[in-house]
């Protein structure tokens, strides 16, 4: 293979492979948010922060992947 072809094929996987973590843990924080309002709706607030901040923390890690697979496409 080429080496353009190797830069986008590692930016690819970066990405990919980056994404999936923050993913999944969205998912867990969401479904985690929604049984706890199930059970404590009064709690609202509390709840409804938290899952934000920790949906903003896991979007974090993506939005790195997201950058490297940038750099390793244009800067390389």
């Amino acid at each position: 293979m080429d080496p353009e072809t190797m830069k986008l094929l590692a930016a690819g996987l970066a990405i990919g492979l980056g994404a999936i973590g923050p993913g999944i843990g969205v998912g867990l924080v969401g479904m985690g948010a929604l049984n706890a309002l199930g059970r404590n709706p009064e709690a609202r607030g509390p709840i409804m922060t938290n899952m934000i901040l920790a949906i903003a923390m896991a979007e974090a890690v993506a939005i790195y992947a997201l950058l490297i697979a940038i750099l390793l496409i244009f800067v390389t």
